[in-house]
């Protein structure tokens, strides 16, 4: 059988990765109202309905799942860049190990770096892995390893996907958001300038830029709502990938990841609620408590 036929039956749409598209469907009606507007726009130019042109922009962010337009665009999107080569020696000597072990085409992947100075990692698209500057620099190929599986692990339960449309959903609100306060910019400096010669004209202005300012922390605390969803219904996907990471085979090497979280003073549950809903993760010392559960039950986990 070839190989990429053995990835396709690895990739499994779990739970988690339905759960995953509750805080995609928070973002619909602030997405809506922000295509509307700039459909309004395009409109005076195009002749185009709107259900058209919403329909177009919605499976335009399909091609994020491009490996092509993954390297060009979404990783600079994430703020991600490519490896340097000395970064790409030391990712591609941890990760042919995992793809070795998952009987998966190295290339089929997509491997970027963030500049952090934290352990970090991330998964996004159908094919991109995110790592941090600091992982790749001071973790073992080994424990990088680990990293990489877990990631890897996000990927074959298509956890990525809702994630990646909410990405796309959000750059039409963030862009209307941005240029709700530009124009509420320009209309403060109208107003300070026109004050003194109209009351009537300052009263305006004043109404315009505070309408404005609402419309556009509207729309941001509606991407915030969505992240508080993504947040409380990821950390299940975060346990299920650890999972598979012990069922892979680096359990252990996951396990020596996290407690450099834990030795940093980052593996402790966060005790303030807001700082929970904030969190896109499950502390790391119950993480590593589970993976020891784990590897106890089934010794055999961790074959190499």
């Amino acid at each position: 059988m070839p190989r990429s036929d053995r990835l396709q039956r690895q990739r499994r749409i779990d739970g988690y990765a339905i759960a995953a598209i509750a805080p995609v469907v928070a973002l619909i009606p602030a997405w809506l109202v922000a295509v509307a507007a700039f459909w309004w726009i395009t409109q005076l130019f195009v002749n185009v309905s709107f259900v058209v042109f919403a329909c177009v922009w919605f499976f335009l962010g399909g091609v994020l799942f491009l490996r092509p337009v993954q390297r060009l665009v979404l990783m600079r999107l994430l703020g991600a860049r490519a490896p340097t080569r000395q970064e790409n020696d030391s990712l591609q000597r941890a990760w042919h190990v995992v793809a070795q072990a998952n009987h998966i085409p190295p290339g089929r992947f997509v491997l970027s770096v963030a500049d952090s100075e934290d352990l970090n990692a991330f998964a996004s698209g159908g094919h991109l892995v995110v790592v941090s500057s600091w992982a790749i620099a001071n973790l073992s190929r080994e424990d990088l390893s680990g990293v990489l599986a877990h990631e890897l692990s996000h990927h074959l339960g298509m956890h990525t996907i809702a994630l990646t449309v909410g990405q796309w959903l959000t750059i039409p609100i963030v862009l209307l958001a941005r240029i709700g306060f530009y124009v509420q910019n320009i209309a403060h400096a109208a107003t300070d300038t026109f004050a003194q010669r109209s009351s009537g004209a300052s009263l305006l202005g004043r109404t315009v830029a505070g309408a404005l300012t609402i419309v556009s922390w509207i729309f941001l605390s509606m991407i915030s709502i969505s992240q508080v969803i993504g947040n409380a219904t990821g950390k299940g996907a975060e346990f299920k990938a650890d999972e598979t990471v012990v069922n892979m085979g680096f359990g252990k090497e996951l396990r020596n990841a996290l407690r450099i979280v834990i030795a940093a003073g980052h593996g402790e549950r966060a005790t303030h609620w807001r700082d929970r809903l904030v969190t896109a993760h499950p502390p790391a010392r119950t993480r590593v408590a589970r993976i020891d559960a784990q590897l106890r039950k089934n010794p055999r986990s961790n074959p190499r």
